[in-house]
Formats: structure tokens, sequence, C-alpha cells
């Protein structure tokens, strides 16, 4: 790897930064609390050379298999750092992103996350879904209640990953990491034989197809524990998606699975707090029977309202989080405002002065 770009992946590192930017004809950037700065002490003048710099991070197999597919996902380790990649072409130039991945599994204490959420790691089967936009944590809430498995139960975990993120050192359970590329050649693969590998829990890293999104249910319906993480914004969008994915033909029986095995959905947020650094907000569904009856009978816009009556059952609306996180002076009203969905409520409820 080139010098300077591991110069600036170590900087990137020793500053707690999320991300790291490479882009030719731009100045690097790297991702702080949420913002992007810029890396000036960096020479930009020779296209080729840079092009090269950032090429660099490749091996040779996958400058290959970049070139043929035009981008390319992977991880990579520098030093005790680990970085999620994804390299990719823009108007013929070349591009990469870093996500930075610590060596350590925080605890859901550390992510300061609700403490419902260690529930879910002694379930023994079910579906349990981790959302929300890209780079608001979904895949380290999905590590840290792994690691509980891990620390807690002896059982096998199988994760099916691209790339591998965070690597879980088994405790207590037998840890299968695969990853994307290496060890399985695409999700549908790896999932249809997930069960000859006796598995107790199966994490899916991303369910971006129809073909991924049956597995992962099939999977839980047979006795698993099964986690994965989608796109969505929130718990009834996440419902939503999923069955959206299956042809017109399919929607009542996926919806009749779904309500069978669906455990909770987690919608994450990541906010900048005011002392500095992000903090989690988060809406959280419970599949009690009427959330199963909601779904089986799709009056998935019930769901909102089911969320809002049912806080004694450890359910929580984005809206309520954020006030809470506005009352306790984490963060501030108008960062709330920018990221709540229903601007209304969250007015109700930050005029509401009790903190909750």
């Amino acid at each position: 790897m080139n010098t300077k770009i591991s110069e600036i992946l170590k900087m990137a590192v020793a500053n707690k930064a999320s991300d790291v930017h490479f882009m030719v004809g731009l100045l690097p950037k790297i991702r702080i609390y949420g913002e992007l700065t810029e890396v000036t002490n960096f020479d930009i003048s020779n296209p080729a050379a840079y092009t090269e710099m950032i090429m660099s991070i490749l091996t040779d197999e996958q400058k290959t298999r970049f070139i043929k597919e035009r981008e390319f996902d992977f991880s990579l380790a520098i030093d005790e750092a680990r970085f999620r990649v994804n390299i990719y072409f823009s108007k013929g130039l070349v591009g990469a992103a870093l996500r930075t991945i610590t060596s350590e599994i925080p605890t859901l204490e550390t992510l300061n996350l609700p403490s419902i959420l260690s529930s879910f790691a002694n379930q023994k089967q079910g579906f349990i879904l981790v959302t929300g936009p890209t780079g608001h944590g979904k895949s380290t809430t999905v590590a840290s209640l792994l690691n509980e498995i891990n620390k807690s139960q002896s059982c096998h975990l199988v994760t099916v990953e691209d790339p591998i993120e965070y690597q879980i050192k088994p405790i207590r359970s037998l840890v299968s990491q695969r990853e994307l590329g290496s060890d399985t050649l695409s999700f549908s693969l790896a999932l249809r034989s997930v069960l000859r590998q006796d598995p107790n829990v199966v994490f899916v890293g991303e369910m971006r197809d129809l073909d991924t999104i049956q597995s992962a249910i099939t999977i839980a319906e047979t006795g698993h524990l099964v986690f994965s993480t989608l796109h969505t914004n929130s718990a009834s969008q996440t419902i939503d998606r999923i069955i959206d994915v299956f042809p017109e033909g399919g929607k009542d029986q996926i919806r009749v699975q779904l309500a069978e095995v669906i455990t909770a959905v987690v919608s994450q947020r990541l906010l900048p707090a005011i002392d500095g650094g992000r903090v989690p907000a988060v809406e959280i569904l419970i599949a009690t029977p009427a959330v199963k009856n909601i779904v089986r009978e799709g009056k998935t816009f019930m769901l909102d309202n089911v969320i809002q009556t049912s806080v004694d059952m450890g359910m929580m609306s984005l809206e309520t989080s954020l006030s809470r996180l506005v009352k306790q002076g984490k963060i501030t009203e108008e960062t709330a405002m920018a990221y709540c969905l229903r601007p209304q409520e969250l007015q109700n409820l930050l005029r509401n002065t009790r903190i909750l």
C-alpha cells in the first residue's frame, strides 16, 4: 500500500474518524463526528499517480475484479485498524470510501442504546431487524448483540457479510464468519447451505433482494435466531419494504410467514451531540400478538400508533427517543427536528417539560 494513503488512514483512526474518502482530482476527506474535513497536505496534481495510490489498497486479484465489475467491496487491515472499503468509478475516475471498524466490539451500554435491546440476545429463535440510513451504526449494533450471545451462550454463530466488518473472537460460542467473494459467491448460496452448518444464530449482513429475504425468513421459520439489516427509515417502512420485494401473487403468503417469525425492528440514527461525538436515537417495535396480526393483515399503517401506545412493553417511537435526548441536554431541538419523521408529534412531546 502507498505510504501516503497509509498515513492518512492512520491519522483517521487516531482522530476517531468514521470514514475516509479518496477521489482522483480532489483532496482526501475524513469524516469526524458526522462532518467531512479535507486533508490539505496532499498532492493531487498528478491524476495518474493519484489513481495508482488509491489502487495500491487492492491486491492484484482484487484489481482484476474491480476493473471488470467497476466497483468492489472488501475489508482492509492496517496494523490494528480495519476498514470496510468500497472502491468505484465516478465519471471515469477512481474513488474509494473507507469505513473505520474498531477492533473492540462495543457493548450496548457503551453505545447508549436502550436496555431492552439486550433482551434480544436472549431469544432462541425469531427474526430481528436493525435498520436505518448508511453510516448510522446498524452493523455496530448487530455486532454488539452477537457478541453478547458469544459471551453468554454456547452456540454456533454464522454470519454472511459483504465484507466482514467486526471480527468476532470466539468466547463461549463457535463463530463462523463468511465473506462474500472470498468465502462464498453470493448471499443466496451461503444461506441455502447455512442450515447444513448446524447454526443457532445467523446474521445476514444485508437483505438486498428477494432470494436473500426469503432465505432469511425461511431460516427463522426453522427455529433459528436471525439478525439482518435494511436501509429503511422506520419500523413500518421496514415491514412494507420486505413485503414489496415479493411479486403480487406472493405478498399474502410472505405476510403470513413474516408475521410468524418477526421478533423486533430497531430503526436507529446517529445524531451530532452537543458536547461532541454522536448519540443514537432509536425507534423500537416489539412483535406482540397485536403487531403480528397487523403484519399478517397488511395494515402496517397502524404500526406507528401501536408503537406510541405500547411504551410499557418496551416500544419507543423515534420522536420519543429524540425528545428524551433534547430534554437530557444531549442534542439540540434543531437537531431533533431535522431527524424526526413526525414534526408535530415531536413538538407535542417537547412541550411536556418532564424528562422522560
